[in-house]
Formats: C-alpha cells, structure tokens, sequence
C-alpha cells in the first residue's frame, strides 16, 4: 500500500461544498434536454420539483419532458393539476393539453382544450400553432371547431399597429393606441408591457414604473414585466429592492427562446453579464435566428465584458459577414484592439446594436446629408435621443435638440414642445428649442416657461420683451439665415437670431434706418462667426452679402458696441465645452 497516505484525523480538506437546490437541477436537465437524453432530463426535472414544489414551471417542464417520451395522459395529469390548483394562469397548459390529446387520438378532448386555450390567453403566444391545429381538426372531426371569441385577438389589430409604431420609433402615437385598448381590455398584459416600453423610451420613468406594477399585480411571474423592472430598479439605484429580484432571475431559465432573449439582454444591462453570456450562446447553439447580426452583437458584448477577447473577436467576424455594410461590427472591433490592451477591467460595452450617441452625433455632424433615413426610424436611436433629452448633460441636451431639427416629424415636434413647459430646464436651451421648431415650420403659437415665467411666443417670432415686429427686421434675418444655412449649423444660426433680436430690444425704440438688409445681415455672420470662433473675415462676408467691407465693419461696430460681444463668447464657450451648468436633472 506504498504510494496511499490517509488523511489525519481532523485534518482540513479542501472540498468544495455543492450547493443542491432547483436550479442546480433545472440547468442539468435543460443541459441533458440539449443532448436529447430525455431520461435524465426528466429526472433532473422531478428533483427541482421537489425542492420548488410552488414553481408551475417546473411542472410544466417536467410534464413537457413526459409528452416527448409519449407518456401523453401522466403529462395531462400534470398540466391539468398545474391550471386548477397551481396557477391558473399558465393558460398555455391548455394548449401543450390540447396537443397531447391530438397525439392520443383524442380529438374531441383536443378540441375542447384548445378552445379554452383560445378564450383564456391573452398573449397569443401559440397563436400560429393552435390556428394549425384547428385546421387538422376540423379535418378529423369533419366539422368546424365551435370558437366564439379568440381573447388575444381582442384588440389584437390595434395592438399590431401599436408595436409598429414602436418599431418606428413614434412612441407618442403608439402609447396614445395602447392607453386606448388598456381602458377596454386591462388585462391584455401584453399591452401594458409594450406601453411600459413606450413610457421607458420616452424617459417618462415614473409612469413606466407604474405600467410595470399593474402588469405584475395580474401576473406576478410575468418575465418580461420582471425584467423590466429589474432595470427600473437599477435606473434609481435601489439595491435592496433590486439585489433580490437579480438573484431569482439569474435562476431563471427560460424555456421559449423569446423569453431566453429577454432576460439575456437583461441580465446585460444590469451588469450580470457571465449569466447574459450564458442565455445568449444558448440561443446561439440553437440556432436561433441564425442569420441576425444583432444576436451575435449580443453575445460578443457579453463575451468581451467577461474577458473571453478571441471569442468576442470571433463573434463580431460573424456579425460583420453578416452585416457588411455596417459601420457598427468595425466600431466595436475597434473598442475590442483597445480592449486587449488595457486588459478585461475596462469599462463594459454596451448592448444597443447601434453606435453609441456621442459616437452617431459625430458622423451625422460630419455628414453633409444628416441621419440617415433608417436610423431616424431607429427605436433605439430615437429612443436614446428622447432619454438623453431628460437625463443627459446641458451640452448633450443642445446635440439633442440639433438632432431633432434633422429628423423633423411630429414626434419630435411633440417632444420639444413638451421640453418647453419644463421650468428646471435651462432657458438657453429652450431658446434654441423654439428656434428648431421654427425651422421645422411649426407657426402656430409655442407655450414656453422662462426666467420662471410662463409666456406664449407668437407665430414667427423669437422669445423677446419687443412690442412690435417689422418687416424690415423679419428681413435681415431672413436674409441672414438664407445664407448662414449651408455653413452654420442650428445652433449658431440660433444665436445669430438670438443677436438680432438682442441689439433690437438694447436699442429700441431709436432702431437705426435699415436701408440695405444685406449689410446687417453680414455684419450678423460676422459676429456669429467670432462668437464661435470660426475664421472669417470683413472681405468673405462683403463679397457673399454684396456689400462694401466699411459698411459690414460700421454695423459690427454698433452692434458690438451695443451687445457686448466678448462676453457672448465667454457664455456660448462655456456651453460648448460639455460643462453641465443644469445641474438639477
């Protein structure tokens, strides 16, 4: 027996305890369900049930597990249980009942559980499949199935419009269809999800917050509504509540793909990302949508965000094949070389398929055509846009505002106006609101609060104290902004207005005689220009404006003289170095 030592009595041994709980059990049994040993799977499955006897889903799981083994009644004896004395809720039992009656032969039993799937699920979320096995029974029964109402179809059109809108971005529209259906049908709890969305995108946190607790107050299991809330309690930093909730979902494992994609994106944005890592290469060896480059986006954030740096690299190869003409793979392989360098302590990636905002600003702000179409109907641009306008910086919010004039629709329209009702925000950025809607050809009447005021600005006019407005003032600005627009952007061509209007209301009522209103309007590119501190000089601008150099210099002088230029310099410098000044968000 040379060689085998025993360990001495009450020596310490470095044995690692393993924890046996349902979850241990649940991953070995989705693990053996991989490798299609059912046997095991099924065993793994009836040991979580008995450490979470209250967990329908492991129920249901284990009644699936029965089905693919054929033993079809001890699965419905299961499924039956779990819808009248477990949870009533899972009204998706009905339909796995239907089926296996179907595989019995038992097509009137198959029948009339599918009916009842049909009028008690509101998501519809084996829609597709029950109208399919509708169709073979009407076949075997030789007579149509007598279906009065269909629950998810309730509002069912109306709700598609509403996710469209969502998909395009125009949140405002689609809470407005979403509200509507939620007053006749509250419990169409896909509805109050995707209304929660909208209310998130829109960075209307509060309401989204309280969307989410009327779904879990109909479902307290609802995935999508924990996830969301899971992030809410992050946005507010509320670990006590938040702690809690991440624990049971990192326990969760989802058996739908949709829901493994949900909590996958999840677990990443609330920073878990071994676990977002773990969901999203499942949906990867399954095969889940095989051809989208966003899943494989996805999964190399997560990979690179736990420091696995060659298969994230390998991963955003796939995606770039898959998506050539992108320019976001390239982005972050970039972030990925610079990654390797400083090593897996940097900061983490995000999950957005889509450049970060400061980095889309910087390309439409180099772009002679502006957003590209398709990223103005982005949800996720719009929707980074819409929070950057609520929560971001005073230099954020003024890249923001610039944005919108891009896109110009009546979202934007609506969201601006809104802004101007806000009495915390900064009155400079309202001043440039104004002007952008202006631009966007919205005459009627604006709504605003400034300096703690409320005022109404009238149609085509600035915010000022003047009582009057002429034509001849009305003109040099035009003339001003027609040939300022291919050369400045919306903010300069707002503070050149902003100018006008300002040595106007020093001066008034003594304004000077305005004869030629290309001179005033060059010596007001002229100043915007210096206040910017963009080159020009007394000669570019007399040649463009077709005026003589003294008399752009002699209007410069007055106005300087007036307005106070260098000061103007000073305060525009300060809002375009990103320093917050508002610093109450």
């Amino acid at each position: 027996m040379k060689g085998k030592e025993r360990v001495a009595a009450g020596g310490q041994t470095k044995v690692i305890p393993i924890q046996w709980d349902a979850t241990f059990f649940f991953e070995r049994a989705v693990r053996s369900l991989d490798r299609f040993h059912y046997d095991k799977a099924l065993k793994y499955f009836r040991r979580a049930v008995e450490y979470e006897p209250d967990n329908p889903v492991n129920h249901c799981n284990m009644a699936g597990i029965m089905s693919e083994l054929g033993n079809y009644e001890e699965s419905n004896n299961i499924l039956s249980w779990i819808v009248t004395e477990l949870d009533p809720t899972m009204t998706e039992c009905h339909f796995y009942m239907a089926n296996n009656y179907a595989n019995m032969d038992l097509f009137e039993s198959a029948e009339s559980s599918l009916i009842q799937y049909l009028q008690e699920d509101a998501d519809g979320q084996y829609l597709d499949e029950a109208e399919e096995m509708m169709e073979l029974l009407r076949y075997e029964l030789e007579r149509p199935t007598p279906l009065t109402n269909i629950k998810s179809r309730e509002g069912m059109v109306e709700h598609d419009a509403a996710r469209a809108l969502l998909e395009e971005g125009k949140f405002a529209e689609a809470v407005r269809i979403l509200e509507d259906i939620l007053q006749k049908q509250p419990e169409f709890l896909a509805a109050r999800n995707n209304l929660a969305l909208a209310y998130y995108y829109m960075g209307l946190f509060d309401k989204a917050k309280s969307t989410i607790a009327d779904v879990l107050s109909y479902e307290a299991g609802n995935l999508h509504a924990l996830c969301n809330l899971a992030i809410f309690y992050q946005h507010e930093s509320d670990r006590d509540s938040l702690d809690p909730l991440v624990e049971q979902l990192k326990k969760t494992v989802p058996f739908h793909q949709e829901h493994v994609f949900k909590l996958a994106t999840t677990m990443g944005i609330l920073g878990e990302h071994l676990s977002a890592y773990g969901h999203f290469s499942r949906l990867v060896k399954e095969g889940a949508s095989p051809q989208d480059p966003c899943l494989y986006h996805y999964t190399a954030v997560a990979a690179c965000n736990i420091g696995r740096l060659q298969e994230a690299e390998r991963l955003w190869k796939q995606t770039m094949k898959l998506d050539p003409g992108s320019s976001i793979p390239l982005y972050y392989m970039s972030q990925l070389k610079e990654r390797q360098e400083v090593g897996a302590t940097a900061t983490p990636l995000s999950y957005h398929y889509h450049l970060p905002f400061e980095e889309q600003l910087k390309l439409w702000e180099q772009s002679s055509s502006g957003i590209p179409d398709y990223l103005k109907r982005d949800p996720l641009v719009r929707s980074s846009f819409f929070w950057a306008l609520r929560h971001g910086d005073q230099h954020t919010k003024l890249q923001v505002i610039q944005a919108f004039g891009m896109i110009a629709d009546n979202e934007v329209k609506e969201a601006l106006s809104s802004f101007l009702l806000e009495p915390e925000e900064d009155d400079y950025l309202k001043r440039i609101a104004i002007f952008v809607l202006r631009n966007m050809g919205v005459r009627g009447r604006l709504k605003t609060v400034l300096n703690g005021e409320e005022l109404i600005i009238e149609s085509n006019r600035m915010p000022s104290r003047l009582p009057e407005w002429h034509e001849k003032w009305e003109a040099v600005a035009q003339e001003a902004l027609s040939r300022m627009a291919k050369h400045y952007d919306l903010v300069q061509q707002h503070d050149m207005m902003t100018l006008w209007v300002e040595f106007l209301s020093r001066v008034y009522p003594g304004v000077p005689k305005l004869a030629k209103s290309e001179g005033w309007a060059a010596a007001l590119e002229y100043l915007t220009a210096k206040m910017h501190r963009r080159a020009i000089s007394y000669h570019e601008v007399s040649v463009r404006y077709g005026v003589s150099i003294s008399t752009v210099s002699k209007h410069v002088k007055l106005i300087d003289e007036v307005c106070g230029i260098k000061e103007k310099m000073k305060s525009i410098s300060s809002v375009f170095s990103g320093h917050d000044t508002n610093t109450e968000d």
